[in-house]
């Protein structure tokens, strides 16, 4: 009887060492003030300078990016995906008040494909810099019968911290309390089940195809990295006091808002205070889509809500325009 190897059955360690080692160059660009270790150990090590810091609280969020990474393997596009969950992670714990401090990834593939890998975690690494987040450890796994050749898996940890003080978690909101929302850059990381469905099987376009109105392709457009909220929030958390903020992901502004509410209030939003980018309508009027699923399914042009006082409703706008946002008062509380 034969020998058989690992190699063999699929999973080719050498490779995924190699990939490793040239993902490092990556990785240590993201490099920050308290990473005690490289890439490699069984454990990552951080140590964190709370200086400054009273009552220090860590944030943590794990998120994925969901079935667009489908359309980033039928493109051949990969070097965003990565970029998309570190921002969704990065917005998460923004919610609560926090600045990150660092992240780790899981990254699975059917089969390696060390190009297509390296891409992943340049994107990923980009906006880990970007974002002054050190990538210190995750997970590379190669797993023929789960994963077909092709496809990957890609998720994410991040740990930030917050002064217990500063924590942001809706407490205090009340009745009269304005919804200040920020624009979304598209689709972010929700709703592609749907929208992959109603582009390619219903519509039956492929990546490659031109839409009037859109910049690009609609794969292009399909694609289009999912905002990091960082920096305009650092900026308003200085001009105003935020009462609460909601990242819009899946369950839309409704569902994501109202996690935050303290009990007996609810929101009077106006869907008519915005207009909702090109490739909401489309997808909508391609599928015939009911308007309850697409406020539920979608972010519909505002990627983040901001709750503040009624009578600094008009500071908050002023201070996020000067960023160069257009902010929308989207609605208030009742």
């Amino acid at each position: 009887m034969p020998s058989v190897t690992y190699k063999d059955s699929g999973v080719d360690i050498g490779l995924t060492d190699e990939f490793l080692q040239e993902a490092k160059a990556h990785i240590s660009k993201t490099f920050r003030r308290g990473v005690l270790s490289g890439i490699g150990h069984f454990g990552a090590f951080f140590q964190p300078d709370f200086t400054g810091y009273n009552e220090p609280v860590l944030v943590s969020s794990t998120d994925g990016v969901g079935t667009k990474l489908k359309v980033a393997q039928m493109s051949g596009v990969h070097n965003t995906v990565g970029r998309d969950l570190v921002h969704h992670c990065v917005n998460d714990i923004m919610c609560g008040g926090a600045k990150p401090l660092f992240f780790l990834d899981y990254f699975a593939m059917g089969k390696m494909d060390k190009a297509v890998a390296l891409a992943v975690m340049e994107g990923l690494c980009q906006a880990a810099a970007e974002n002054d987040t050190a990538v210190i450890g995750g997970e590379t796994a190669e797993m023929p019968g789960i994963y077909q050749p092709g496809d990957y898996d890609l998720a994410g940890t991040i740990v930030g911290v917050v002064e217990k003080s500063q924590i942001i978690d809706g407490r205090g909101i009340i009745s009269g309390d304005v919804m200040i929302g920020i624009p979304s850059s598209g689709l972010h990381t929700n709703g592609y089940s749907l929208a992959r469905k109603v582009c390619f099987e219903i519509k039956g376009l492929s990546v490659d195809s031109q839409i009037p109105g859109l910049t690009g392709t609609i794969g292009q457009e399909l694609l289009k990295v999912h905002r990091s909220y960082r920096k305009p929030l650092d900026i308003l958390k200085k001009a105003v006091k935020i009462k609460g903020i909601s990242h819009i992901t899946g369950g839309g502004i409704e569902g994501n808002t109202r996690r935050i509410l303290p009990a007996g209030l609810t929101m009077v939003i106006d869907w008519n205070a915005w207009n909702r980018p090109l490739i909401f309508k489309l997808l909508q009027e391609w599928g015939d889509i009911p308007e309850a699923d697409m406020r539920k399914t979608f972010n519909l042009g505002i990627g983040m809500i901001v709750i503040v006082e009624a009578q600094e409703g008009q500071s908050a706008l002023e201070a996020l325009i000067k960023t160069g946002e257009k902010p929308i008062k989207v609605g208030r509380m009742a």
